[in-house]
């Protein structure tokens, strides 16, 4: 009763443990506190640099995602375990990341180059580029300190001060809420991506048909496509997605889905694009011409897997030059090309809509649009933010109330902008249809501006047909309609719109599905 009662400490391990050669060692770090540091230090720079030279855009895929999360829980674990301080979680991250960026310096893309906060487009750069960056990679690393903090005081020879149970009890909880948290992440990040079946009349499912998203291997670069078909034996029609750098899946698939019930539609996402974003480097290799030849291939590998001598080509603004490049290189290979938005010369139509921009705020007083454009000049722009800027007004240079039946539909589907919501998406893949609008676009773009259809392609070899909307920008508009009226081709026709807008081809998809199958197929399919 009268003895003295002594508390033994609790994170005493045993004598066994405290003999292994581990943590002796450990011990030896513990002791030269500038050990710890210097290790823990050098596991992030050096996990950094190995991230920023083999993916610079990291995460770019689910897999790279996964591999991120486990290596920053695993340098975070060690280096908590090396410095046996919460202070390595300032440490290891602010070396890791410093080591990535050096590691990552002459990637282009918005999202990769220097951090602006100028504009809201910056902003969005900034999230979907270092943003993301730091919840998939930074924040296990947080996590795996803990960890490595917790196991190096319980491994420690040396006696730590005792902790309250409170504090302790939740410690413990708020590093199960946190493990649990990266638990749930890890599996929505491996969650698949799916597409719809093709459904009947009736809302069933069709016997037959085709329901895909498939890799496939164009240019030396893995890329992705949607295939959607009620039978495997129709007239198949390629659509090439707008921007560049627009991934469309979710709204082709929604608004061409009765089409489908008619041709073998597919679905693109090119090369940084969307579900394809991963692919963008190198990106000095992602040019127009090598654009034009992914979508021959892509053009090849559908007629052999179909069993067709030739497809349709369908192209959505960007894509309608797309469209048009390889229509012109390999006319042998399409039954008619339609255009969508139809583009002319990207570089007359920017500079055509920095007067309208001018014009229009001449007319509505606003006096720090003026300005703003002023400041930028006539394009080209070597910023692609400023491109950015201007399509931001391009509602109100040409306002209008899209057809009911769009609205509608897009609206039962629960679209949203971009598409993102769509199930053909996993969750980077999300964040990818942003990133891949933005960087692809980046480099892409300049290289479109010496582009000018008036000029250089004077005649294609195949029935064309062009789709306008009476709402469509008249920096666009008139080009088309000039290079259309010149333009020489076995068979030509124009279909005009009076509700439709630039993206005429999904406003107005009922009558696209009409023309297709009783004016183009009547007029140009040959059977296979």
């Amino acid at each position: 009763m009268g003895a003295a009662q002594h508390q033994l400490p609790t994170t005493l391990p045993p004598t066994r443990l405290r003999e292994r050669p581990l943590v002796r060692l450990l011990d030896a770090l513990w002791r030269e506190r500038w050990l710890g540091v210097s290790v823990a230090a050098g596991m992030a720079v050096l996990t950094g640099l190995l991230v920023g030279t083999t993916m610079p855009r990291a995460p770019a895929t689910a897999g790279q995602a996964l591999v991120l999360m486990l290596t920053g829980f695993v340098a975070g674990g060690i280096a908590g375990l090396a410095m046996r301080s919460r202070w390595a979680m300032v440490l290891a991250p602010v070396a890791h990341v410093a080591a990535f960026e050096v590691a990552r310096l002459g990637t282009p893309g918005i999202t990769v180059e220097r951090i602006r906060f100028d504009s809201a487009y910056g902003l969005l750069a900034f999230i979907l580029g270092r943003g993301l960056y730091g919840v998939i990679g930074l924040l296990p690393m947080l996590l795996g300190v803990a960890y490595g903090v917790a196991l190096a005081r319980r491994w420690s020879s040396q006696r730590q001060p005792p902790s309250s149970r409170l504090r302790h009890s939740a410690g413990r909880a708020l590093g199960a809420l946190a493990t649990a948290g990266l638990i749930a992440l890890v599996v929505l990040i491996a969650w698949p991506a799916s597409t719809p079946p093709v459904r009947g009349t009736d809302g069933r499912p069709i016997a037959g048909s085709i329901a895909t998203l498939e890799r496939v291997r164009l240019g030396e670069h893995d890329q992705w496509i949607m295939i959607h078909a009620a039978s495997a034996d129709a007239p198949v029609l390629l659509y090439l997605s707008g921007g560049p750098g627009q991934s469309d899946l979710m709204f082709s698939r929604v608004f061409f889905e009765d089409l489908a019930r008619d041709f073998v539609v597919v679905g693109w996402d090119q090369r940084g694009t969307g579900k394809s974003y991963a692919a963008l480097d190198p990106a000095e290799t992602l040019t127009l011409d090598q654009a034009v030849a992914d979508t021959v291939e892509l053009t090849n590998y559908l007629r052999a897997r179909f069993d067709e001598q030739k497809i349709y080509l369908l192209g959505e603004s960007w894509g309608s030059t797309l469209g048009v490049l390889a229509v012109q290189w390999h006319p042998e290979l399409y039954h008619a090309f339609i255009g969508s938005g139809q583009m002319v010369s990207q570089r007359e139509t920017d500079r055509r809509l920095y007067h309208d921009m001018l014009a229009y705020a001449e007319r509505t007083g606003n006096v720090e649009m003026a300005r703003t454009m002023r400041r930028y000049g006539e394009p080209p722009y070597a910023d692609p933010l400023v491109y950015a800027y201007v399509m931001g007004y391009y509602e109100q240079l040409s306002p209008y109330t899209p057809p009911a039946a769009y609205l509608e539909r897009g609206s039962a589907a629960g679209l949203v902008p971009w598409g993102m919501r769509g199930s053909e998406y996993s969750l980077i893949e999300k964040a990818n249809v942003l990133r891949g609008l933005m960087d692809m676009f980046s480099v892409m773009y300049p290289q479109l501006q010496e582009i000018d259809f008036r000029r250089d392609v004077t005649r294609l070899d195949v029935p064309t047909y062009m789709l306008m909307g009476e709402h469509e920008l008249a920096a666009r508009s008139d080009l088309a309609h000039e290079w259309f009226a010149h333009l020489e081709a076995p068979h030509k026709q124009e279909f005009t719109f009076p509700d439709a807008g630039h993206s005429v081809v999904f406003e107005e998809f009922q009558a696209f599905h009409r023309i297709m199958t009783d004016i183009v197929v009547p007029e140009t399919y040959q059977g296979g």
